[in-house]
């Protein structure tokens, strides 16, 4: 880890407390580095905005990608204060992030009430074993959308 890392680390920190201690939501900030500068920032706004997925992660890659106009993040690294949940890692696959680099970890996460380790053990089972009830419905209507977009000449893959 270089000193660019330590004071990206130290920025992410920092946006956890100021929002913890603003009342924005839990303890977690974020921030999105490209080319050695900060892109975009975020906090936990999940209560202060009664939105689940407003974890600082996902704040802070939205508003990247709002800020550099593209949903794609290569080139970019994701620096945050805790190890991102399953929803936040998912997201920052899908941004096609470098690298995520963070500081405490999920059992320490755990350990002050925000344990996801449940979420990581749901993940992989069959869709019928899952606590979370969930069923088909209109397959075949819905595979027809499907059918469209792979036939559609100018989609935008992503």
């Amino acid at each position: 880890m270089s000193s660019s890392d330590e004071a990206f680390m130290r920025h992410a920190i920092a946006l956890s407390r100021r929002g913890m201690e603003g009342g924005a939501g839990g303890p977690f900030g974020a921030v999105v580095v490209r080319d050695g500068a900060v892109v975009a920032e975020g906090w936990n706004q999940v209560t202060s905005t009664n939105d689940p997925t407003a974890h600082a992660e996902v704040v802070a890659i939205r508003r990247a990608c709002a800020a550099l106009g593209r949903f794609d993040l290569r080139g970019a690294v994701l620096y945050t204060s805790c190890e991102p949940c399953p929803m936040c890692l998912s997201a920052a696959y899908w941004a096609r992030l470098d690298a995520v680099v963070y500081g405490n970890a999920r059992d320490q996460a755990a350990a002050i009430g925000f344990d996801d380790e449940w979420l990581y053990r749901e993940v992989p089972k069959p869709v019928e074993a899952r606590s979370l009830p969930m069923r088909r419905l209109l397959a075949a209507e819905a595979l027809e959308v499907f059918e469209a977009w792979a036939a559609k000449p100018d989609k935008v893959p992503y």
